[in-house]
């Protein structure tokens, strides 16, 4: 099981940054920005060879699983 932030979004904000310095912005003015988007990942497979449940309720609100 893992939770943590999206890739993808992160890669873009990283974009963004890059394009304001590219513009002419001081990397020092510019604010740090924390993930804001975040997803669970779940494997079935590796939780079953661990002799592990996952609730159900818990599965429903995974972005992935796994199996």
């Amino acid at each position: 099981m893992s939770y943590g932030a999206n890739f993808p979004a992160a890669w873009r904000q990283s974009g963004i940054y890059v394009a304001r310095i590219l513009k002419g912005a001081k990397p020092a003015d510019l604010p740090v920005l924390q993930p804001t988007k975040f997803e669970l990942v779940i494997n079935l497979k590796a939780a079953k060879a661990l002799g592990l449940e996952i609730p159900p309720m818990l599965l429903a609100r995974a972005d992935e699983v796994i199996e």
